[in-house]
């Protein structure tokens, strides 16, 4: 492909920005920058701008979401995590078509990187960060609430089994996977009663009972929710 006149960004990458801001692209290194990925080798890739992007995107979806009004802060917190979670960000890059102008080292690009959900969602935080320095909150919030619309405006982070929303939950917080461990199993096989924790490293542990370790389980994730969460 070839570049715009003084962009480091191919044409066809520049105008596809564009219409995605719906504005004049400023900065175009940055730009080039956010859509850079480690494997290329170069000096300057996606991280700073993705921890960046992260910020603006849970900042803005947090005031969404309260400006709706509805759900206590558990709920809440819940929702916001569930929308901001990888796979909700790897949903709107694939949406938009972003994984064509991902700029990614012949190795990683083989293996698949375009169509990776840790890439897909880094990326789309990374431009959400460039929008930020180079046209401000507001624009940037604006930006957000056009491609984010499906996902708030749905079911995203409601009424999901806890389990599904613990885990969710975690990886919206960067965490690792739940781990959950058989604390006490008792009574006659007929009668049988289970004690399961849960743990995320970093954050705690919650423990519940239950009829099964199945039952234990949710509990327990469900306990941990509404005690972290």
């Amino acid at each position: 492909m070839s570049l715009a006149p003084n962009s480091p960004l191919p044409e066809p990458t520049r105008t596809y920005l564009e219409q995605l801001i719906g504005a004049p692209l400023a900065q175009p290194a940055l730009w080039h920058e956010a859509l850079t990925h480690g494997s290329t080798g170069e000096p300057r890739n996606y991280e700073r701008l993705e921890f960046l992007g992260d910020r603006v995107l849970g900042l803005v979806i947090a005031e969404w979401l309260h400006e709706r009004g509805t759900g206590n802060e558990g709920k809440l917190s819940q929702r916001l995590n569930a929308l901001v979670s990888r796979d909700s960000n790897a949903k709107v890059a694939r949406a938009i078509g972003l994984a064509p102008h991902i700029r990614l080292g012949k190795q990683a690009r083989d293996d698949g990187g375009a169509e990776s959900d840790n890439i897909l969602g880094d990326v789309v935080e990374a431009l959400l960060g460039a929008s930020f320095l180079t046209r401000g909150f507001d624009a940037t919030r604006t930006l957000v609430r056009r491609l984010w619309a499906d996902a708030v405006e749905g079911r995203v982070g409601q009424s999901k089994h806890p389990k599904s929303a613990l885990q969710e939950w975690a990886a919206g917080n960067r965490r690792r996977v739940p781990e959950y461990r058989l604390v006490e199993r008792s009574g006659p096989d007929h009668a049988a009663h289970f004690r399961v924790s849960v743990t995320i490293h970093g954050v705690g542990e919650a423990e519940a009972e239950g009829s099964s370790k199945q039952e234990a389980e949710t509990a327990a994730a469900a306990e941990f929710l509404r005690r972290f969460g």
